[in-house]
């Protein structure tokens, strides 16, 4: 069929209007300066996804000073102009993209890099930051008012980041949604430790300095990143069921008979592999530090950090959180109770394998003791608010919504929900309504009733 001329004039100008349209919508772009988290709406960054970490660091605990080059893998999900790395108070000397020298900003902890090209959507590219200074930790309400992240110690340093604290130390895209392979390469004066995530690749001496190399080849948050330094004695081996093992334990500390934790760790990794699903990190372990500020433990992925010897309920706790937490991690914050009901509900499920109480009788004696009025109650736990995140709440009542649903749908389903849970977001994010539907299709009920009342409604539940 021909055309008229009028009719080809309307259709020229018409594939005109939706070229100008489609390169409208393609043209570079800056990248967000946060992923959207109502908690904290700065942390992560838009515009890519990070794939993996090289950190190159040298401490010197004598002064406190960390210089460090960082240099990030990721991927373009938009056409960049200019994009951002989360970065606390440390000075950034040189910013490259690509190899090639780029222009940086700060705007308070955000850097703000725009490289001399602009990068098209869905090419990989990579940023190395070069950068130093002392170190912060942060502080304030977040973790049960202690001071956490970058912490000097007597002879080196111990490092736990949660929920923000990773972008004190090293630029990131600071949110466990963005996860990511790491290599952690770390200089220290010899005669020092050097405890990080993954596998120990190599470790040598240099003139007055000691380098050692650790590698995480399963995706990993930010805050579960650690470059803990000091003097440990160290034990490694396998456990029972044979999964690598590695245990640092300050000195200091070696003779306290509180615990064992090597035996612990191992035991208790082993027994969370049949119940949870496959162990999901290449090393299991501990790094048990001399810091008494630090009134808190943290489930560093594939080496949970102490900051002192705890007892056998943390440890248990803390290696369950290698399943929920560490492999399957929060798309937000506000679904933290995926990570701390989940390891509590753990603690009860210990003492249930070691005959001492029944997961029945755990929640019983915390439901029973406290009383209607308690503010306890008062916690929305599938959304707790960021200063009490990490409430009470969040972890006990979180452990009773799954008894209650344990007692719901019974035991051959939720012990078959658990390890479906895992493995169907295995290294990955998920969230409270992703749990939700799992749970409904695994046992075949409807269980909007329940997480309702134990989840979304504050006020005592009735039984």
């Amino acid at each position: 069929m021909a055309l008229s001329r009028s009719a080809r004039a309307a259709a020229v100008a018409t594939a005109a209007a939706s070229f100008l349209v489609v390169a409208a919508s393609s043209a570079p772009t800056p990248g967000a300066d946060g992923i959207g988290d109502t908690y904290f709406p700065r942390l992560g960054n838009g515009g890519f996804d990070a794939r993996h970490y090289a950190l190159d660091l040298a401490y010197a605990p004598d002064t406190g000073r960390l210089d460090g080059r960082t240099t990030l893998t990721a991927r373009a999900t938009q056409s960049l102009s200019s994009f951002d790395l989360d970065l606390q108070k440390l000075d950034v000397t040189r910013v490259e993209v690509n190899g090639r020298r780029a222009r940086f900003t700060r705007d308070g902890d955000e850097l703000r890099i725009t490289p001399r090209a602009p990068l098209a959507k869905n090419r990989t590219f990579t940023v190395a930051v070069t950068y130093g200074g002392v170190p912060e930790p942060l502080g304030g309400p977040i973790v049960f008012g202690s001071s956490y992240g970058w912490m000097k110690t007597a002879d080196g340093v111990f490092v736990a980041c949660e929920p923000n604290a990773a972008s004190t130390w090293f630029p990131s895209s600071d949110h466990p949604s963005d996860k990511a392979t790491y290599d952690i390469r770390i200089k220290a004066p010899k005669g020092l430790t050097a405890v990080s995530n993954g596998r120990l690749v190599g470790r040598y001496d240099r003139g007055t300095s000691t380098y050692t190399h650790w590698r995480e080849s399963r995706p990993m948050a930010t805050y579960l990143a650690t470059a803990t330094i000091g003097k440990f004695d160290v034990r490694t081996g396998r456990t029972p069921g044979g999964i690598p093992i590695y245990v640092a334990i300050d000195p200091k500390l070696a003779n306290s008979n509180a615990v064992d934790v090597y035996a612990v760790t191992a035991a208790a990794t082993d027994y969370w592999s049949r119940v949870f699903g496959p162990y999901p990190f290449e090393e299991t372990g501990a790094i048990v530090d001399d810091m008494p500020e630090a009134g808190f433990s943290l489930e560093v992925q594939s080496k949970p950090a102490y900051s002192a010897v705890r007892n056998e309920t943390t440890i248990v706790h803390e290696l369950a959180h290698q399943w929920f937490g560490d492999s399957v991690s929060v798309e937000r914050w506000k679904d933290i109770w995926l990570n701390e009901g989940f390891a509590t509900y753990a603690q009860w499920l210990w003492a249930e394998h070691q005959g001492t109480r029944s997961a029945h009788d755990s929640f019983l004696a915390g439901y029973d003791s406290r009383p209607a009025d308690s503010s306890f109650w008062q916690v929305k736990v599938a959304d707790p608010q960021r200063d009490t995140m990490f409430a009470s709440a969040v972890y006990q009542r979180g452990a009773m919504t799954l008894q209650a649903l344990r007692e719901r749908i019974g035991d051959r389903a939720f012990f078959r929900l658990l390890p479906a849970w895992t493995a169907q977001h295995r290294y990955g994010n998920a969230n409270t309504s992703d749990f939700i539907r799992l749970a409904e299709r695994v046992s075949g009920q409807r269980l909007d009733d329940l997480f309702q009342k134990w989840l979304f409604t504050t006020g005592k539940p009735a039984l």
